[in-house]
């Protein structure tokens, strides 16, 4: 489903090149649920970036599938993260003037789907993860977990078959985490593909397998290492 192959990304910095991410090399399944877990700066979200298809490597590819994402042009590449891919984020990025529905219906005003079929699709959405009775509500009138939920509507609005999240319970209670990493398995069993980046170890648990970044480089668990390949 997603591959990564002989990957680094370096950055220029005060006249020095950093190596954010380094040879990498992965195999991510159809319907896999992989944790990213590493210290702060060890290249976690430069890794969700790219397999994303935000930001372009130094060295290496990167597929979806057959389609080698940064052989396409940027438009091709926009178009292709508003069919297949869905982004969750933990600052939760909602436009503040926009209610819960107004926020769900924006992939699918982008996609051009008719007024009517966004409104009920937004709104089957929102009642999916438990908001129906926000629907009017602004971002500023709803708790942070009910905010994350919008999120995670919107982020199903296209029904994207792969899911990229990157530390999604990170503003959250521990009630509330539980919660969101719930919907994150819920997701994964109706077959999407999901890689979440979290510093929450209890998060990280409740996917499949877990992938550990170390100063750019990947390791991973004893436990995933029959299904995950590294350079």
């Amino acid at each position: 489903m997603l591959r990564m192959e002989q990957v680094t990304k370096s950055y220029p910095h005060r006249g020095q090149v950093v190596t954010a991410l380094n040879g990498a090399t992965l195999d991510i399944p159809r319907g896999d649920f992989v944790s990213v877990v590493g210290p702060s700066g060890s290249g976690k979200s430069t890794l969700l970036l790219i397999l994303g298809g935000m930001l372009s490597p130094t060295k290496g590819r990167v597929l979806l599938g057959d389609c080698s994402i940064y052989d396409l042009s940027p438009d091709e590449r926009a178009r292709l993260r508003r069919v297949k891919i869905g982004f969750v984020f933990q600052t939760f990025n909602l436009v503040s003037y926009l209610t819960a529905m107004e926020n769900v219906q924006i992939p699918l005003f982008l996609a051009g789907v008719d007024v009517d079929a966004q409104e009920a699709r937004a709104m089957a959405l929102l009642e999916r993860v438990g908001l129906a009775d926000r629907f009017d509500h602004k971002p500023g009138e709803l708790s942070v977990g009910q905010q994350q939920r919008v999120a995670l509507a919107r982020m199903l609005a296209n029904d994207p078959a792969v899911i990229l999240a990157d530390e999604p319970t990170g503003n959250l209670d521990p009630e509330t985490s539980q919660q969101i990493t719930a919907f994150f398995e819920d997701f994964n069993r109706e077959g999407r593909t999901i890689v979440m980046v979290t510093h929450d170890p209890r998060a990280a648990r409740r996917a499949k397998r877990t992938l550990t970044l170390q100063e750019g480089v990947i390791c991973c668990e004893p436990a995933a290492a029959h299904s995950l390949h590294v350079a």
